[in-house]
């Protein structure tokens, strides 16, 4: 790993995807990506890592895009974690967003076409894919079931808009973060997006959220959307903290300490908990920033077969 603040591989040359986090080289994509680009024909199998702090100034987001722009062979990437960091720093840069990038303030999928840059925001195509996989349909219908969100960036804004629009919205959505503006920016884009106001709340907090868990209904859903247990060790909850009996808890992350879902997972059987992983929001989330990025089609049964090849650890 470099100390180079804008990618893991300065020396890169000739065509590659690039991904922009925190500590890209730890992330599975490293080894699987060279597997999926031989899979679906792609014109290269190099994935470049280009690993930002979180409290990265603008000028780096600036400089980031730029030199993703103005390089022929850099044909796009995933950005993970510095999504509304990207566009508030950057979306001038771009010669065109997609309306939920506009909407959210984000960008995660940057590419070109036809030599202009494009940037959209798939967090709610990636959001809708995974969870369709395990909520099932009418989940909330006549239930007093809620939603703690915890965490207000680019993922928790993405849930909560998708969760909102369901056939069968919860009773409630309840957002955190620890940054006020957050909140706010997320509060607009309910708004903005047109969504029923009073289905919303929002909580700052500035240490576990376990109050507020501990008002939820049975059947509930609790989304870990804050990074912590990935990019940070920790967790939005306390240390063994108890779930709402028949609750759902989505952990978005696959890696890392992961300590809401170690607490998730031990208290499974007794409590009666759906526990859910970052895997298949980690597959959703490639496959369509790559089909994007390549201009391929990724229909259900190519993202099965990647994540087939993903899964094998050989």
């Amino acid at each position: 790993m470099t100390t180079d603040p804008l990618t893991t591989d300065p020396s890169a040359t000739g065509p590659r995807m690039g991904f922009v986090g925190v500590s890209t080289g730890s992330s599975s994509i490293m080894r699987i990506f060279p597997r999926w680009a031989e899979e679906l024909g792609l014109p290269t199998r190099r994935m470049q890592g280009h690993d930002v702090a979180l409290d990265a100034p603008p000028e780096t987001y600036r400089a980031l895009v730029e030199s993703i722009r103005d390089d022929p062979d850099h044909l796009g990437a995933l950005v993970t974690t510095h999504k509304i960091s990207v566009h508030a720093a950057a979306a001038d840069l771009f010669d065109e967003l997609d309306d939920f990038a506009r909407l959210c303030g984000e960008v995660s999928s940057i590419s070109k076409r036809d030599g202009r840059l494009l940037g959209h925001a798939k967090d709610p195509v990636t959001a809708a894919l995974a969870m369709a996989e395990f909520l099932p349909e009418g989940h909330f219908s006549g239930s007093p079931a809620q939603v703690l969100c915890l965490g207000s960036g680019g993922a928790g804004a993405a849930i909560t808009w998708c969760l909102a629009q369901r056939a069968d919205p919860p009773a409630r959505i309840v957002c955190t973060d620890v940054d006020q503006p957050r909140l706010d920016h997320l509060a607009g884009v309910h708004r903005r997006g047109g969504l029923d106001p009073d289905l919303f709340g929002y909580e700052l907090v500035d240490g576990p959220a376990d109050h507020l868990l501990a008002d939820l209904p049975a059947g509930s859903l609790v989304v870990n959307a804050t990074g912590l247990g990935k990019d940070r060790p920790g967790s939005p909850l306390s240390r063994g903290v108890t779930f709402p009996r028949s609750s759902w808890v989505w952990e978005l992350n696959y890696r890392g300490s992961l300590e809401l879902l170690a607490d998730a997972r031990a208290q499974q059987e007794e409590r009666d908990l759906t526990v859910v992983d970052g895997w298949r929001y980690f597959i959703h989330g490639w496959t369509q920033v790559i089909a994007e990025v390549f201009h391929v089609e990724m229909p259900p049964a190519t993202v099965e077969r990647l994540s087939a090849l993903a899964a094998d650890p050989g």
